[in-house]
């Protein structure tokens, strides 16, 4: 067995070029004594910082030693290394559908006996309680920082001009008309990156629709055709207010032009600052949650959990593994990642948080939220493609007839795991 985790290890190493996965190969005992706990995270972007978390955690401990991989293409080994039976201790993912499927395969331990779970805000636990295919019994993950999409506005341009931040849908399209009345372009796409489609989408549908009718659908007690109608004929509506052909622009043109003051807004999450302020590093950037509602009271701000600490059920030492969840929880390490990375917190605490978010702390902090639509979304479907041919086609009926057809054909086993847990309950 061990010779064939051997040639295992060697073999992947041309295909994934990177021999960051190598480490479970090996013993997770180190030879001075103490326990090695081994995460796994996803993030590219965020290398530095664990980076940092590791050599601090390692430097405040002598019982245990932290190891954290950020490999490229993290999903991919993470689902090889499954095959194989070679677990992390750790996981960092994001809330979306492979959270849904780990949970599915038995491969995430239950967390729900921690204590540092208590410190989480309801509303991200819930979440992660709406990821599942099914009911599970407890909780499988740690929510850790998310994100807000919504809105991104040009803060200077608006005081200049005397724009008032809109807080219904009426308000939203009378300013768009008004900016465009002064010679200002109100908005700016960059849908040749079809996964950008998906940020105005899910903005206006978690206005829009229920957060769960993706498992409403999957229990056959609802259809997307009636449930996404209202927010597919707003986003037309919204699309009018971009600049010329905005197929033909990608993410970074999107990014670019907001940053030059070619666009009032930008609707966009707050994950999209640092690169804009790549480009114009002094912006004064705000946000506002998207007013896709006809009263104020009934927008919901757009916030996904965008890292989650799951504890795999093969882990040999979980109060190290506890202990470590421990450190990444205290105060300033959740700062710390906050200032680097613009995230929003999800622990239940005062953070200092970036000024880009500021027109989204009243939602943040009292938990007016509701996940990102396309975390339940099968990546088979590819739904960002589907809204950027209905944004050329404009045809809302046959949009809504595919996604429901489509819907059907790529969830089937879950939609059968779902009538089979519905029949006996």
């Amino acid at each position: 067995m061990e010779k064939r985790k051997q040639l295992f290890c060697t073999l992947l190493v041309p295909v994934l070029s990177s021999c960051a996965i190598l480490t479970a190969c090996g013993s997770k005992g180190a030879e001075d004594g103490k326990t090695v706990i081994e995460l796994v995270q996803y993030k590219p972007e965020a290398v530095s910082v664990f980076e940092a978390l590791e050599e601090e955690f390692n430097a405040t401990h002598d019982d245990i030693e932290l190891k954290i991989e950020s490999p490229n293409d993290a999903m991919t080994i993470m689902k090889t290394r499954f095959i194989r039976e070679e677990y992390p201790d750790i996981l960092g993912i994001g809330g979306d559908v492979n959270f849904s499927g780990f949970v599915d395969a038995g491969i995430l331990a239950d967390v729900s006996g921690y204590e540092g779970l208590s410190s989480v805000k309801q509303a991200y636990i819930d979440m992660l309680d709406n990821l599942e295919y099914v009911p599970t019994e407890g909780t499988y993950g740690v929510p850790y920082v998310a994100n807000a999409a919504g809105i991104l506005y040009n803060r200077d341009m608006f005081r200049e001009h005397g724009w008032e931040i809109p807080e219904t849908w009426d308000e939203l399209l009378a300013l768009c008309e008004q900016i465009k009345s002064e010679g200002i372009q109100p908005l700016y796409f960059g849908f040749k990156d079809t996964w950008t489609c998906l940020a105005p989408w899910n903005a206006l549908a978690v206005d829009l629709a229920d957060a769960d009718i993706c498992r409403q659908v999957n229990a056959g007690t609802a259809n997307f055709s009636e449930a996404y109608r209202e927010a597919a004929e707003k986003m037309l509506e919204l699309v009018q207010y971009s600049q010329d052909s905005p197929m033909a622009y990608g993410y970074n043109d999107a990014c670019t032009a907001f940053a030059n003051g070619e666009s009032a807004m930008y609707t966009i999450g707050s994950y999209a600052v640092p690169q804009i302020k790549s480009v114009n590093p002094e912006m004064n950037i705000d946000s506002f949650v998207m007013p896709g509602c006809d009263s104020a009271e009934d927008n919901i701000l757009n916030s996904g959990i965008d890292l989650v600490f799951c504890v795999t059920e093969q882990c040999e030492n979980k109060e190290a593994a506890y202990e470590v969840l421990d450190f990444l929880l205290e105060h300033e390490n959740i700062q710390f990642y906050l200032d680097e990375q613009n995230a929003v917190p999800c622990k239940n605490e005062t953070f200092s948080l970036a000024p880009e978010v500021d027109g989204m702390k009243t939602y943040i902090e009292e938990g007016r939220m509701a996940d990102y639509q396309d975390h339940y979304y099968p990546a088979e479907m590819s739904v960002d493609a589907q809204i950027q041919t209905f944004l050329i086609n404009q045809d809302v009926d046959a949009f809504l007839e595919k996604f429901d057809k489509d819907w059907l054909r790529y969830n089937r086993d879950i939609i059968r795991k779902v009538e089979k847990y519905e029949a006996g309950h």
